[in-house]
C-alpha cells in the first residue's frame, strides 16, 4: 500500500561522487508532500515512511527516513542511525536498496531493528553555530524516534563515506552503542587531504573531530570498517583499521560507488543485527 509518507525508489537511481554519495548535477527526485510529525507516539504502519522534521540545530527543514523489516510490527524496535555520504541524503539509503536488504536480513535471521536516516552535511560536523548536524543527533533525533514509537536512542550506527566519518564522530560520544560501522570510509591522515575537501572550517576543527586522532574515544564501542581495495581512501581506511582493533574489517575488491556498496551493505546489516542480539 502507498501512502503520501511513502518514498519508493522506483528504480531511480541517484549517480555518487567519489567523495559521498551523490554527483553534482543530478536530477532531483521528487519526494512525497510535507508530512507534519505526529504530536504523540504513534507506531509507524509502513515499512518505509518519509517525512519533513524542522531541525533547530540545523536551522533547516530535513528528511527523517525510517525503514523497518517488512511484516515486523515497528513499535519498540531498535534503531540503527545511518549517515550518508557527501552530495547525498537521507534518501540515498532507499535508493541503494536498503529496505529489501533489511527485510532480507531479519528473515534470515538477524533481529528485528528499524533504521533511521537524516539529512546532513559537511562531514556531520558543525560548521557554525547555526548548522550543527551531531547535535541534531543527540539532541533532536531522539524526540522524533520516541514520537513515531521506537526506541529513542539509538543502538548502532553506520555511515557511508562522509557518512562513515559522521557515525565514527558519533560514536566518541555514544559508548553505549551496540556497533558503528563505516563503509568506504572518508577519513583523511593529514591536514592537506582535509583542506583540499574545502568542509573544515581550520586545522583544528578537523583535528578536534577526525575520527583517525580519536581512536582510543571509540575504544568503547564495537567497531566495523568495510572498504574497497580500489577506494581512494582505502589506506586512510587501513590505517583505522590498525589502531582500532575492530570488531569486523573487511577490505575486498570494490571501489568508492554504489556497486561496492550495494554488494557489501548486506554484510554490514548482516554485523549490526549480530551486534544488537
Amino acid at each position: 500500500m502507498v501512502t503520501r509518507r511513502i518514498f519508493l525508489a522506483g528504480g531511480a537511481g541517484l549517480a555518487l561522487t567519489a567523495a559521498g554519495c551523490a554527483s553534482g548535477g543530478a536530477p532531483t527526485v521528487p519526494g512525497p508532500p510535507a508530512v507534519p510529525p505526529p504530536p504523540r507516539p504513534v507506531a509507524l504502519t509502513e515499512p518505509v515512511t518519509v517525512e519533513r522534521v524542522r531541525s533547530q540545530a540545523r536551522a533547516t527543514e530535513v528528511d527523517l527516513v525510517l525503514i523497518t523489516p517488512e511484516g515486523v510490527p515497528a513499535a519498540g524496535l531498535p534503531v540503527c542511525l545511518a549517515l550518508h555520504g557527501r552530495g547525498g541524503r537521507a534518501r540515498t539509503f532507499l535508493e541503494l536498496g536498503v529496505p529489501a536488504m533489511l527485510t532480507a536480513a531479519v528473515r534470515a535471521g538477524a533481529p528485528p531493528f528499524a533504521i533511521a536516516a537524516l539529512d546532513g552535511d559537511h562531514y556531520w560536523v558543525a560548521v557554525d553555530q547555526r548548522d550543527d548536524p551531531q547535535r541534531m543527533l543527540t539532541e533532536e533525533l531522539p524526540g522524533w524516534l520516541s514520537r513515531r514509537d521506537l526506541r529513542p536512542a539509538p543502538a548502532a550506527a553506520f555511515g557511508i563515506s562522509m557518512g562513515a566519518f559522521g557515525a565514527y564522530r558519533y560514536a566518541r560520544d555514544h559508548h553505549d552503542l551496540k556497533a558503528v560501522v563505516g563503509c568506504s570510509p572518508a577519513l583523511f591522515v593529514n591536514w592537506p587531504d582535509a583542506k583540499a575537501r574545502k568542509v573544515f572550517r581550520d586545522e583544528q576543527q578537523w583535528e578536534t573531530n577526525e575520527p583517525l586522532r580519536h581512536i582510543e574515544e571509540l575504544k568503547p564501542v564495537p567497531v566495523g570498517v568495510w572498504c574497497g581495495v580500489g577506494d581512494p581512501f582505502a589506506h586512510a581506511a587501513r590505517r583505522f583499521a590498525q589502531n582500532a582493533a575492530p570488531a569486523a574489517a573487511k577490505f575486498s575488491a570494490g571501489a568508492h560507488n554504489d556497486k561496492y556498496w550495494k554488494r557489501v551493505l548486506p554484510d554490514i546489516l548482516k554485523f549490526i543485527g549480530s551486534r544488537l542480539a
